[in-house]
C-alpha cells in the first residue's frame, strides 16, 4: 500500500478525500474538478499532522490533559487549551514534512519568488451536514516566505485545541482523538469585496431564496461579525433580486504593505452598494450550481478581486430541518410580545427568549452568563459558545445573519438578533428583555399579553368492547392502583425490577 503524501495539490483531491485533507480541503478539490473558480493551492495533509504528533510524543500527552479537564469550567478549559497549544507550537516538525511543504509553496509561487498565501485549517470533522465547526480553527492571511509558512502550519495544528474547539467537540460528543487536521495553503485573493452566500434562507430555511452578504475588503470581518454587511436576497429559478439592504461600513480589513490591517473605508464609499446587480446574479447562479452539484444547500464564502469572482470555501448548511427555539409557554397559554421594540437588528436565529441581560465586553467574561440569561455583546464569536449554550437569547451590536456566530446560534437553537449597532449602549446588566429572533427585535421587560387556548372539545371516555384486547405498559409502580381502575384488559409490559415494589403494595 502506497504511503499517503504529506502534501497534495487541490487538483489531485476531491470530496472523497476528507480523511486525508479535512472538510475544507476536500471541498476545494471537488470544486476545482467541477470547474468552479477556486484560487489554486495545496494541502499539508493529515499524515503530516500525525507524523508531527508521533515525533513529539504528543498524542498521549494531549489525551492525559483532556482526561482531567472539566470543559464546563471556563478556567479549566482555558488552562488545558494553553498547555496543549504550547506543546504544539514549540514542537519539532518532521524534516520531510517541512521539505514537501516548502516545495509545494515554491511550485504554487511559480515565477514569483514568494507568493502571498492564505493558510487555513481543515479538520476532518468540520464542514459536515450535522455540524459546521464554524470558526473553530485558525486562518492566517497574507503569509509570505518559507519560514512564515511553516510557523503558520504549526499554528493551524495548535488551533485544533483552542478552548472553543475543545468545547464544541465535547458538546457534539465527538472524540478528540478521532479529529485530525490538515492545513490549506492557497494563493491569496486581495478582495475588493467579499462575503458569504447561503443557497437557502439561513434563518427561515426558505428553499426558494438565495441570501448573499457582502463587505468591503477581506472576508474575515463578515465571518467574525465585526461589521454589518449588505444583504441581498435572490429568487431561485428566475434569479430576480427580491431585496437589498445596504449597510454603512466604516472599517475594512485589507493588505497594507506586508501586513493585513484594519483601515477606514473612504468616506464616499461607505454607504455604497458593495457589488453590482450583475455580480449579485452571477454569484446566485454559482450558488445554485453548487447546491445542484452537492445535492444539498450550501454555505459559501466568496471574494471579488477586480472584476473576477472566486469561491474560497463551501460547506453544507448545518441547520436544515432543525426546529427554531420554541415559543415560551405559560399555564395560561402562548406568550405573545406586544410592546414596541427598543432595539432592532438582523434576524439571525428564530425563536423568542425572555431573560436577564448580561453584557459581555469580551469572551473573557463568559462566566457572567448563567442559565436563562440574555447574552449581550459588541459582537459574538465562537469564543462565546460556552456562554451561548447557557443563554436564553443573544443580542449583538454588529454581525450579520451569515456570520459564524449566527450559524452556531442556529445550531444550538437559541434566539439571536445581530447588527443592532447599540445593544451594549441601551441594554444594561440586570434589565429583563424579550428577544424575537424571527423578526430581529428586542423588547423591554417581560410585560406580555397571554392568550388562553380553550379546548375545542371536552375529553370523553368511551366504554365498550374492542376486537383487540387493550393493555398498558407500566413503569411507575406507584401508579398501579390508578391504572387498575382504567378500562383496559391488563398490563402488557411490566419492568421486572418493579415487581417487588408492587407486591409490597
Amino acid at each position: 500500500m502506497a504511503a499517503r503524501p504529506f502534501v497534495t495539490f487541490f487538483k489531485e483531491i476531491d470530496k472523497e478525500d476528507l480523511p486525508l485533507v479535512g472538510g475544507k480541503g476536500a471541498n476545494l478539490g471537488e470544486m476545482i474538478k467541477a470547474g468552479f473558480p477556486v484560487p489554486p493551492g495545496f494541502a499539508v495533509t493529515v499524515p503530516a499532522y500525525d507524523a508531527f504528533l508521533e515525533l513529539n510524543n504528543l498524542g498521549s500527552q494531549i489525551k492525559n490533559i483532556l482526561k482531567v479537564t472539566n470543559t464546563q469550567n471556563p478556567e479549566e478549559l482555558e488552562n488545558a487549551s494553553r498547555k496543549i497549544q504550547k506543546k504544539i507550537v514549540t514542537g519539532k516538525i518532521p524534516e520531510e514534512v517541512s521539505r514537501q511543504s516548502i516545495a509545494g509553496y515554491k511550485k504554487l509561487s511559480g515565477f514569483l519568488k514568494q507568493a502571498q498565501v492564505a493558510v487555513r485549517s481543515s479538520a476532518t470533522a468540520e464542514d459536515l451536514p450535522s455540524a459546521s465547526f464554524a470558526g473553530q480553527q485558525a486562518t492566517f492571511l497574507n503569509i509570505k516566505g518559507e519560514a512564515n509558512l511553516i510557523n503558520a502550519v504549526r499554528e493551524c495544528w495548535a488551533s485544533l485545541f483552542t478552548p472553543r474547539a475543545i468545547f464544541y467537540r465535547e458538546e457534539n460528543k465527538i472524540s478528540h482523538e478521532k479529529v485530525k487536521i490538515s492545513v490549506i495553503v492557497q494563493k491569496m485573493i486581495q478582495s475588493d469585496v467579499s462575503g458569504v452566500m447561503f443557497t437557502v434562507d439561513p434563518v427561515s430555511n426558505e428553499k426558494d431564496k438565495i441570501v448573499i452578504e457582502a463587505v468591503w475588503g477581506l472576508g474575515e470581518m463578515i465571518v467574525q461579525g465585526s461589521v454589518v454587511p449588505d444583504r441581498y436576497v435572490v429568487q431561485k429559478e428566475t434569479f430576480d433580486i427580491l431585496s437589498k439592504e445596504i449597510s454603512e461600513q466604516p472599517i475594512q480589513l485589507i493588505k497594507v504593505g506586508k501586513e493585513t490591517k484594519e483601515t477606514k473605508v473612504p468616506e464616499k464609499q461607505r454607504q455604497l452598494q458593495k457589488i453590482s446587480n450583475e455580480a449579485i446574479v452571477s454569484l446566485a447562479r454559482m450558488g445554485d450550481k453548487l447546491q445542484k452539484h452537492y445535492f444539498f444547500p450550501q454555505d459559501i464564502e466568496w471574494a471579488l478581486e477586480g472584476k473576477k469572482l472566486f469561491i474560497v470555501q463551501t460547506r453544507p448548511v448545518t441547520t436544515m430541518g432543525k426546529k427554531p427555539a420554541a415559543v415560551l409557554k405559560t399555564e395560561a397559554g402562548e406568550i405573545k410580545v406586544t410592546q414596541v421594540p427598543i432595539l432592532s437588528g438582523s434576524a439571525a436565529s428564530p425563536g423568542i427568549g425572555t431573560g436577564t441581560v448580561k453584557v459581555l465586553k469580551s469572551a473573557k467574561e463568559i462566566g457572567k452568563v448563567e442559565k436563562g440569561d440574555v447574552l449581550v455583546a459588541p459582537m459574538t464569536s465562537p469564543d462565546f459558545v460556552p456562554a451561548m449554550k447557557r443563554a436564553q437569547a443573544i443580542v449583538t451590536d454588529a454581525g450579520g445573519a451569515t456570520s459564524h456566530a449566527a450559524i452556531v446560534s442556529r445550531e444550538l437553537g437559541i434566539p439571536c438578533v445581530v447588527g443592532t449597532k447599540e445593544a451594549t449602549l441601551i441594554l444594561k446588566d440586570g434589565m429583563v428583555v424579550t428577544v424575537d429572533g424571527q423578526k430581529g427585535q428586542v423588547f423591554l421587560g417581560s410585560k406580555i399579553s397571554v392568550e388562553k387556548k380553550e379546548a375545542v372539545e371536552e375529553e370523553r371516555e368511551i366504554k365498550g368492547k374492542t376486537a383487540t384486547k387493550v393493555y398498558v405498559n407500566l413503569a411507575e409502580p406507584e401508579r398501579a392502583k390508578e391504572i387498575a381502575k382504567l378500562n383496559v384488559d391488563g398490563v402488557g409490559l411490566l419492568r421486572a425490577e418493579f415487581t417487588r415494589c408492587l407486591q409490597s403494595d
